[in-house]
Parts: structure tokens; sequence; C-alpha cells
């Protein structure tokens, strides 16, 4: 059975193209061990694991090819800052480029990000035909706001709904709680005795770019944050069972939220 549900994961992939990974090591590429370590630095810098985490076969998914640190599919096209869609600097405000070295901004939006829009807009064209019902956004965030973040050093929820605010929301305001406690029913296994147990909203952001991109009226959307915390250890290490309990969580919060929407269009 198929249920009417898109998923994004837009920073679950670490890789890198080969002429990206020149760019930011320069001859160091030829280097086994410099490759190794900047590949792993960048998947764990990205949404570690969200392929796996988000994964409902019975839903439409499309998970990106590329790291964030290529071209950010979560940044609207024309966002040229340093942490905008093509990146000049990782979340440690560290130049991610040696100096002197500018990466192909248009090159890379028309290789990596428009693909990336058209697929997902051919997804949707299931939305004109009622084969889409919800989108879901899927992201990790770190256990405490890096230096680029707006809660710099401050503790995360264990789980934050991102639904957008006022004229800006992309989730009906009223199915905003009933959703939240959806989520933590989902979760409550692993969510129990875990460091992190907070269920938020809009906290510490309040939407995301493809949310806001790609919901509309007729289709209600939201980003899920899940904290690394709950997945990792303090190394950067998966943890395999908890991994496996967020997704089981994940797939009976994607049943829940299918059924609020159901419920508010019936």
């Amino acid at each position: 059975m198929s249920l009417p549900l898109l998923i994004l994961t837009p920073h679950s992939s670490g890789q890198l193209p080969a002429l990206a990974m020149h760019q930011m090591l320069g001859e160091a590429v030829y280097q086994t061990q410099a490759r190794e370590e900047l590949q792993r630095r960048i998947f764990l810098d990205g949404d570690p694991y969200t392929d796996l985490l988000f994964l409902v076969p019975e839903a439409r998914t499309l998970n990106a090819p590329w790291s964030r640190f290529v071209v950010d599919l979560n940044r609207e096209r024309g966002d040229d800052s340093d942490n905008g869609v093509v990146k000049r600097t990782g979340f440690d405000l560290n130049a991610l480029y040696p100096q002197g070295t500018e990466p192909d901004t248009a090159d890379r939006l028309r290789r990596y990000w428009d693909s990336f829009d058209a697929q997902v807009r051919a997804e949707l064209n299931g939305a004109e035909l009622g084969e889409v019902k919800l989108l879901m956004v899927g992201h990790s965030m770190g256990m405490y706001g890096p230096a680029l973040g707006p809660d710099h050093g401050q503790p995360r929820p264990a789980l934050t709904l991102m639904l957008g605010e006022g004229s800006g929301a992309t989730f009906p305001p009223a199915l905003a709680e009933p959703l939240r406690q959806a989520a933590e029913t989902a979760f409550a296994g692993v969510l129990s005795g875990a460091e992190v147990g907070r269920v938020a909203i809009n906290d510490p952001w309040t939407t995301d770019d493809l949310s806001q991109r790609y919901g509309h009226a007729g289709l209600p959307a939201f980003g899920l944050e899940i904290n690394a915390g709950l997945y990792l250890t303090s190394n950067g290490h998966p943890r395999d069972e908890r991994i496996r309990s967020l997704n089981q969580g994940l797939r009976a919060f994607a049943e829940l939220a299918l059924e609020l929407v159901g419920r508010r269009s019936s």
C-alpha cells in the first residue's frame, strides 16, 4: 500500500564531486587520507543518516545525491550569503576553500539545485492528481547550537517540528499541537529516558525553505529536525539500534500525520 506522502531529505548525503573536492583540498585531493577525512567531516556536518531515519518504503522519497556543501537544496536559489545555497564557510565559520579559490556558483546551481528542483516538481505533479497529501522534509540537528546557529551553545530539543508562523505557516495552525502530540506518541519509546526528550514547535527554527517553496494551501508541509544526540555517539559514530528505533517511530508518526491531514480535508 502506498502512502500519499512525499519525503525530502536535502542534507542526507556526504558525497562530493571530484571537482568540489579538488577545490577544497587542492593537490591533496590525490591523497586518500585527506579525501576520507574531508568526506567524513562533510558527512557529519550535514544531516547524517537522515536517509535511514526518514525511510518510509510506502512513501515517495527524494534523498539529496550530493552534500549540502556542494549546493544546499534547503536554501533559495538566489541566497549568496556565506551560509547560502553555495556555502563558503562551514558551521564553525571556517572557510571551506583555500584563499583565492571560489566555487563556480552558476555551474553548481545548474547541475545540482535545478535538477533536484525539477525532480521535486515532477513528484508534486501527483499532488494535482490527489496522490500527494503531505510533504515532510527530514533533517537532523546537533545537540547544541553551532557558532553559525540562532542558538549558539544552547541545548536543543529532541525533535523540532518546523511549521511556519502567521502568513508563512506551511501546516494548518489548528493542527500544530495535535501534530506535536502525535510525535510524542510515535517516538515515545526512543525518547523515554533520553538525555534530550522534548518535542518542540518552531524551536530553534520556525520553518525550512523546502516547506516554504513547495507547500501551499492544498498541500500541507513541515520540516522535522531529529537531534543527532539521539542516535550518534559523541565521536559521531552511529548507534544502530537507535537509528532503527527512530525510524520505527518516524513511520508511525507519518501515519498519524496523514490521519490528521485527512481528517481536516474530509
